[in-house]
């Protein structure tokens, strides 16, 4: 008998060991009909010391049937949750999944069909007590006729630890389809306007998408006595911009001038949200779409050519103008033939790696990635490849080594051939693009953003004519090589013009540490600059006579420069939105606060920079963060949005793409007079920014002085 009672005790301890493992699943009972049942579900198994907690209004209905949404359209009602008697619940908060457009015997309704769950925030009264829930929910389920119901529901969730419950992915799933600011999606609405004339309201909307609409709809929702109907929908030819005209029966247009409208924008799963003030405006043409769009591709080859060439003078190339005057001066005395040998293969690299860059966006827009110039340095890996490479293109200078990089720098000394290798020139041009391709310039951003939003074809068309006009420069000297001919032979004073270039590209490397600082952090960047220091004192060692250490120099710095690019590895930074955060007079680029800030009567002025654009730092430093400006902005009560681009951002990304834009410098002033935007150029002044301010306020209480 002892032996059964001991086999007994185990067995209880076993059940009892057992028993924690065991997770109840927090949800109440399904109060059901004949049509629907409903119930709440919690995502988590325990109220915790949480001031709020996630649950679901979970409904299930029979096929055929439908339930409503918050705004039901020409009949029906959403379903009506009361609380009362409930105990620790201060309040709830409801959000809608993105709805289905009804059409019945010409009647326009939203709803949900099959199955729904409405994301439910209850707020706590006192966190750490549990929660009880009493429910009375009002709701109309309709097919062929509609039938009211009222369920009543208890749910008690413990004072527990919030553990994530057995719900918790059905209920974010749905409430993934609530719809956003439009930012994560690519879609937004840049316009809004009510029609003159009529007995009854016309309001067009316009909206963008960084992809294209495949079928848009738009949810209106404003005065109780007013209700919108389907909206009728024009595409432009990319898909890109569709114009949406919806009527409203109730009110007289006079009457809904000024009103406060929500707006919902749906294309398959892809949803929006955002509140807008009503206002009379101007019909929105349905066959309008972005300059890029209206222009032909001629002039679009055009424009890429005049950019490419005025690339050449932006401050994003000044780093390689050591390089370029160095390739000028070392033929001095040479045979014209050889000249041109050497510029024509360097026009060639520009070209042929533009064409790379080229297939390497096509690429990525194959595979549903974001696209934009100059994305490249977004990534730490490559900063750290480049930072590498400019670092011995400086000890090259220095006279520390010579070897054979791009462009032969060691040839510009006194060694002179009749026909250098095609490889340096051409390895040269390469460097002069990568280094080039940061930062837009005029014309570059219009050409560009027309390549990106089109086909194959068109990328590779005007990114090779971008790549004639960078290199245009070397073409001209090819076609008259006495430009380079008649300059004097090398001699002793090139030894003096070579080190005033090393430091050129040694400012140019610590240009990009500070880029890879703002990245992976500062001591990340300080390794990495240890490690081309030391490269350099490798290098040194090998002009040492009777050098141990520089017999083994080469292998050493090979390692070190593997080393060096695992530095951003790492140190590779947690995945953070932006890179940091604005202080000062500028504050973080949020889309939607610019919508909210323009419809209370606020100008907004937008600045999309990156510590790797240098004409954007220029903008910064010449313009933007002077007193004249930034005084003149606080003066003025216009808030200035900074968005920081170091880093990839797809709201960032999704936010210049909806201009039409794919690269930066961009800025944007938005205002009552200009809610859509007025774009400024690439290069800012004082005079630009104050005079699109003053056009984007309507109130002109916006002075210039």
């Amino acid at each position: 008998m002892l032996k059964y009672k001991r086999h007994f005790v185990c067995l209880i301890m076993l059940m009892a060991g057992l028993a924690p493992q065991v997770v109840l699943a927090m949800a109440s009972d399904w109060d059901e009909n004949e049509h629907v049942k409903v119930r709440i579900i919690s995502a988590v198994d325990g109220v915790g010391y949480q001031e709020s907690i996630l649950l679901g209004l979970h409904f299930q209905l029979k096929p055929g049937w439908k339930i409503y949404w918050r705004s039901p359209g020409d009949a029906g009602f959403p379903p009506e949750p009361v609380w009362d008697g409930s105990e620790n619940l201060k309040d709830t908060n409801i959000s809608w999944p993105m709805p289905t457009r009804f059409s019945i015997l010409g009647l326009e309704t939203l709803g949900y069909k099959n199955e729904v769950v409405l994301p439910l925030a209850a707020k706590i009264a006192q966190p750490g007590q549990p929660l009880r829930l009493n429910s009375k929910i009002r709701y109309l389920a309709c097919e062929e006729i509609c039938i009211p119901y009222e369920a009543k529901i208890t749910l008690d969730v413990p004072s527990g630890s919030a553990q994530p419950g057995e719900f918790v992915d059905l209920i974010e799933s749905y409430a993934g389809r609530v719809p956003g600011t439009g930012d994560r999606h690519g879609l937004s609405i840049v316009k809004t306007v009510l029609l003159m004339g009529g007995e009854d309201p016309l309001v067009q909307i316009e909206a963008r998408s960084h992809r294209p609409f495949v079928s848009p709809d738009v949810f209106v929702e404003g005065p109780k006595e007013v209700i919108f109907g389907k909206p009728k929908v024009a595409l432009s030819g990319d898909g890109m911009r569709a114009v949406l005209t919806v009527m409203g029966i109730g009110l007289k247009p006079d009457e809904l001038e000024g009103a406060d409208l929500v707006l919902t924008l749906v294309d398959e799963n892809r949803a929006m949200e955002v509140p807008v003030p009503l206002r009379f405006g101007e019909l929105i043409e349905a066959s309008e779409t972005r300059v890029a769009m209206k222009t032909p591709l001629w002039q679009i080859l055009l424009y890429a050519i005049l950019g490419g060439l005025i690339l050449n003078l932006m401050p994003c190339v000044l780093p390689v103008l050591s390089v370029k005057l160095l390739s000028v001066i070392s033929y001095g005395g040479r045979e014209a033939a050889s000249v041109r040998f050497g510029f024509l293969a360097t026009a060639a690299g520009i070209v042929t790696s533009m064409l790379v860059i080229a297939v390497a966006l096509i690429g990525l827009k194959a595979a549903g990635m974001a696209v934009g110039w100059g994305i490249q340095f977004q990534q730490p890996l490559f900063l750290a490849f480049m930072a590498l490479i400019v670092a011995l293109f400086a000890y090259n200078l220095f006279g520390l080594f010579e070897i054979y990089l791009p462009q032969r720098l060691s040839d510009v000394s006194l060694r002179a051939t009749d026909r250098p290798a095609a490889t340096g020139h051409f390895m040269t041009g390469a460097f002069v693009t990568l280094l080039a391709t940061p930062c837009s310039a005029p014309f570059v951003g219009t050409a560009v953003g027309f390549a990106l939003s089109r086909e194959t074809a068109e990328i590779i068309s005007v990114l090779a004519a971008l790549g004639v006009g960078l290199a245009l420069p070397y073409l001209v000297v090819a076609a008259f090589p006495r430009l380079a001919t008649a300059l004097p032979r090398p001699g002793k004073w090139m030894n003096v013009l070579r080190q005033v270039m090393g430091v050129a590209l040694a400012a140019t490397v610590i240009w990009l540490l500070t880029v890879i600082a703002v990245q992976i952090g500062a001591e990340g960047a300080y390794v990495l600059a240890a490690m081309l220091a030391l490269i350099g004192v490798l290098l040194l060692t090998t002009r040492l006579p009777r050098s141990r250490l520089g017999r083994h120099a080469g292998k050493l710095v090979l390692a070190l420069s593997m080393a060096a690019l695992a530095v951003p590895v790492v140190h590779m930074p947690s995945t953070r939105t932006a890179v940091h955060a604005e202080t000062g007079r500028w504050q973080a680029f949020e889309r939607t606060e610019i919508d909210r800030l323009v419809a209370f009567g606020k100008t907004v002025f937008v600045d999309v920079t990156a510590s790797w654009c240098i004409t954007c730092q220029v903008n910064k430093r010449v313009v933007l963060d002077t007193q004249p400006v930034a005084g003149w902005l606080d003066e003025n009560d216009v808030v200035a949005m900074r968005a920081d681009w170091t880093r990839p951002n797809q709201d960032i990304t999704n936010y210049l793409a909806n201009f039409g834009r794919f690269g930066i410098p961009f800025n944007v002033v938005y205002g009552p007079n200009a809610p859509q935007g007025i774009v400024l150029p690439e290069l800012l002044t004082r005079e630009i920014v104050v005079q699109a301010a003053i056009k984007s306020d309507s109130k002109s209480k916006i002075t210039s002085r």
